[in-house]
């Protein structure tokens, strides 16, 4: 009788921590999509935007400038001198130009995480979702593809109350990190698409 009493007490905490574990997934879960769906709102409302940033490279390099976003797919970053460089994206493809060494090199969008930062909206059916992590100070998600973009994954930081975008970090198939701070954001800007735009022959007859 004991041995069933025993049995039982056993089988009543199994059960109760079970449905602790079955309660905490199910918020976790409410708390993921609300998150992505308050984040994808947010994009949605805010398909421009520029200000300045500061990237911090692999080697622990920095360099500053300006940024001009235009959803989907469009990206412009102007680096300060001493920097010749320029990176642009029109939407399909991702141009690094050096003034300095006179280089030229260009790649699709779609082959780079890039891509995620640049979408619409985030989707909370979208795959690449990895992760979602609310704090009280930052809410990070990271995303990643590995049949598009192999080991390469982008960490993006939102603001928790006003989800907006504070800094990406994109880990590239060696794991070097390339982190991006944006500040002083002007949304909902009007963008001429002549920023977004380039020609690897104009960019060679220009320098």
């Amino acid at each position: 009788m004991l041995k069933l009493n025993t049995l039982k007490m056993v089988a009543k905490v199994l059960l109760a921590g079970s449905a602790i574990l079955l309660s905490t997934v199910l918020s976790q879960a409410g708390q993921r999509e609300d998150t992505i769906n308050a984040l994808s709102a947010h994009y949605a409302n805010a398909p421009t935007m520029t200000g300045e940033f500061l990237q911090f490279g692999p080697k622990g390099q920095q360099n500053g400038g300006k940024f001009y976003l235009s959803r989907p797919g469009k990206i412009r970053f102007t680096y300060e001198e001493p920097s010749a460089i320029e990176v642009i994206s029109n939407g399909k493809s991702v141009a690094v130009l050096n003034k300095k060494l006179k280089t030229f090199q260009s790649y699709p969008l779609k082959a780079t995480p890039l891509k995620l930062l640049l979408d619409n909206k985030i989707n909370i059916k979208n795959n690449s979702i990895q992760s979602v992590k609310v704090e009280e100070d930052v809410t990070t998600i990271i995303m990643g593809d590995k049949h598009l973009f192999g080991n390469s994954v982008i960490t993006l930081l939102f603001d928790p109350e006003t989800f907006d975008l504070r800094q990406w970090t994109i880990k590239d198939a060696q794991g070097k990190e390339t982190s991006v701070l944006i500040f002083d954001v002007q949304k909902n800007v009007k963008l001429s698409d002549k920023l977004f735009q380039f020609s690897k022959v104009n960019f060679k007859r220009r320098n």
